[in-house]
């Protein structure tokens, strides 16, 4: 099963790509963000974690159905580093365990590809699994312009902090192995997705071998081993760029 890694910044048609993955090619998709909605549901341990932490430091954190106010939150958060790591912290653990669940479902049913949408991919060190690894990306101005039409919530200057606080654009590029551009219009970036595909998905006769556990498991460790080495390797380059 070929485990594909998608990424991009925010507003950037991460969603836009997932949509057209599952619609047009059938492929299951493991939504990090939808499962980070799900574990802090009223009386979970996530939940209870956060209201315990940020309680008394966000304003109408409980809404008067139990549930949180997710705005008022990231509001919050997205104005300290040090604070959003904490909410990370709490809400990271669950989400990897839910998605390795969703995985194993996907192998168990022999499917040839899965999607693992995640805004931190390669922060939260997830693409060590992933056998291919997509980044949506947009021009910086457009991203912005975006992110203010899709959140009018959001002040300017809020919108560019929660754009900061993310890995920058050039280095998820560089750490992807194909990156999609969504400058221009829909189709143009569903024919980048249609080339993508075509080069990565996986014969029928590779899938099946990878079903078989010894065969599938020098699979697993070649991805491992081998994105292992890259992420020594990028991690050697910006040291030397930093000295």
């Amino acid at each position: 099963m070929l485990v594909i890694g998608l990424t991009g910044g925010i507003a950037s048609g991460k969603s836009t790509v997932s949509k057209r993955l599952h619609d047009e090619y059938n492929i299951t998709i493991i939504d990090a963000d939808k499962i980070a909605r799900e574990i802090v549901q009223p009386g979970l341990p996530a939940y209870n974690k956060i209201v315990k932490y940020f309680g008394n430091k966000v304003n109408n954190l409980v809404l008067p159905d139990r549930s949180l106010n997710r705005p008022a939150l990231g509001a919050y958060v997205f104005q300290n580093k040090d604070e959003l790591k904490v909410l990370n912290k709490i809400t990271h653990g669950q989400v990897r365990k839910e998605m390795i669940w969703l995985l194993f479902r996907s192998w168990f049913r022999m499917e040839a590809m899965v999607v693992l949408d995640v805004p931190l991919l390669f922060e939260a060190g997830l693409d060590l699994i992933c056998g291919t690894t997509l980044c949506v990306f947009c021009d910086p101005k457009l991203q912005l312009e975006r992110l203010m039409s899709r959140n009018p919530e959001l002040s300017r200057t809020e919108c560019e902090k929660r754009i900061a606080n993310q890995m920058p654009t050039e280095e998820k590029i560089a750490r992807s192995d194909y990156s999609l551009s969504n400058d221009s219009t829909v189709e143009a970036l569903y024919e980048e997705i249609s080339q993508v595909i075509s080069r990565v998905r996986p014969t029928k006769l590779t899938t099946i071998l990878q079903y078989f556990p010894p065969i599938g498991a020098l699979f697993a460790l070649k991805i491992v081993v081998q994105r292992w080495w890259e992420q020594r390797s990028n991690s050697s380059t910006s040291k030397d760029k930093q000295s």
